[in-house]
């Protein structure tokens, strides 16, 4: 595993694992507290999540707030996403950029999101399975969201007509959410 890019938004990282493979197919490590540990990435994940999505589905931008805040370790088993992370931090000096990749079944390659930033992505294919790491359980009280499409942070989503659940389209603007982080 390394570190093949840090973005110039402080502590988000792309990861790429060292893939073995054969005539039989391939096998990596996804995950080894140890190594990332020595990639500078500390947090102890204590819940995974999967989604199952149809292409031009947008998830997010989600987050949960302290004391329930959580760090994420992303990545795509099947299909391919433009995964998303917008730099919550008040005191920082990227507050309210955002830094997106794609991520899918063919580059392999892992987002970490660090506490302090909302997440979402939008499936570039059908049926993409996507997987994720957290360091806090979820806990519905602390979960917020602010709007995909928000024209202050305007990220290109590159989608016309996504599919968006009604909850994230009632996510609040960025400028009307209040900062914990």
């Amino acid at each position: 595993m390394k570190i093949i890019e840090q973005p110039n938004i402080s502590g988000l990282k792309i990861l790429q694992p060292a893939i073995y493979n054969d005539e039989r197919g391939y096998f990596f490590e996804s995950y080894n507290h140890e190594t990332f540990k020595k990639l500078g990435i500390e947090d102890i994940f204590v819940q995974d999540n999967q989604s199952f999505s149809k292409k031009n589905v947008i998830r997010g931008l989600h987050l949960q707030v302290p004391p329930f805040a959580q760090a994420k370790l992303v990545r795509v088993i099947k299909g391919a996403v433009w995964d998303v992370a917008v730099d919550l931090r008040k005191n920082s000096p990227t507050y309210g950029q955002h830094f997106s990749v794609v991520l899918s079944e063919e580059n392999q390659l892992q987002f970490y999101i660090p506490v302090g930033f909302a997440h979402g992505f939008a499936t570039l294919e059908d049926n993409t399975l996507f997987a994720y790491k957290c360091s806090h359980v979820y806990h519905k009280d602390a979960e917020k969201s602010i709007l995909y499409n928000d024209k202050d942070l305007n990220i290109r989503w590159n989608i016309e007509n996504p599919m968006v659940a009604e909850k994230d389209l009632q996510a609040v603007c960025f400028k009307d959410f209040i900062s914990p982080f």
